[in-house]
């Protein structure tokens, strides 16, 4: 039997999760299950008051394909139960594997991890903020640049079996002002591999064609101008840069 129109067939709806800050359901279409964000049941947001962030997401997807490194799952604008949003393929995690974690401030591994930040916890423990030290998650961390990230909650990554992470919830990207608020601060100041360079060259290549009209769709032209300036800028240093300006550097909550 073929496969459904993921873009035509039907969408059911399954379950809706609760704890996210925007309508956001769980459904299947035929046997695929899909994750469904309507764009009425969006917040307005006083920092981003351009656009839709379903918009947002297709966007992420699109720039995460010409980046060439699966980072985000596929995404999709289509009609639904309550009127067009962001569609994407649902990913199954593994419990027992986690990208970034709070440990204890004298536990943090010695190996394999990066370390981004130290405060207290709820009772008073001193704790760390720690992230696998990974090519798979250095290359999310580059993509979040490029994208501009405001909101890379920890559990906005996702582990799956085979050592694959993928990242969620792009809705907060691709302002032109710097947003940048993010957990993946463990490579401040390191150079960029050929690999994430030619990587950030494909999305620059691609935002004088095929891209970039796929995105002057989805964003305003200030959004895909400031995208080209952050991959020029990026190619031009060469290195993962550092938080700046005075707002956060990391999202709250961090989970």
């Amino acid at each position: 039997m073929p496969a459904p129109d993921l873009v035509t067939a039907e969408l059911t709806l399954t379950g809706r999760i609760t704890t996210a800050s925007n309508a956001t359901f769980l459904g299947s279409i035929g046997d695929t299950a899909v994750v469904y964000k309507p764009i009425r049941g969006e917040k307005p947001l006083w920092d981003f008051p351009d656009g839709f962030l379903a918009h947002r997401e297709v966007a992420a997807y699109l720039v995460s394909e010409v980046l060439g490194w699966n980072i985000v799952p596929r995404t999709w604008l289509r009609d639904g139960p309550f009127g067009e949003g962001m569609v994407q393929l649902w990913q199954e995690t593994d419990a027992d594997q986690s990208a970034v974690d709070l440990v204890a401030a004298d536990e943090v591994p010695e190996a394999g991890w990066k370390q981004v930040l130290e405060g207290q916890d709820e009772s008073g423990r001193i704790v760390a903020l720690v992230h696998e030290d990974t090519p798979v998650l250095r290359r999310m961390a580059v993509f979040d640049v490029v994208a501009n990230n405001a909101d890379r909650k920890g559990d906005h990554i996702l582990a799956v079996a085979d050592g694959h992470r993928y990242g969620v919830d792009h809705g907060l990207t691709f302002h032109s002002d710097h947003k940048l608020r993010t957990v993946l601060w463990g490579w401040i100041g390191d150079e960029l591999t050929a690999d994430e360079l030619e990587g950030v060259g494909r999305v620059s290549e691609g935002l004088r064609g095929v891209l970039g009209r796929h995105l002057a769709e989805l964003l305003t032209a200030e959004e895909v101008s400031s995208l080209t300036a952050r991959c020029a800028a990026l190619r031009a240093t060469g290195r993962f840069p550092g938080p700046r300006g005075e707002m956060s550097a990391v999202p709250w909550p961090l989970f």
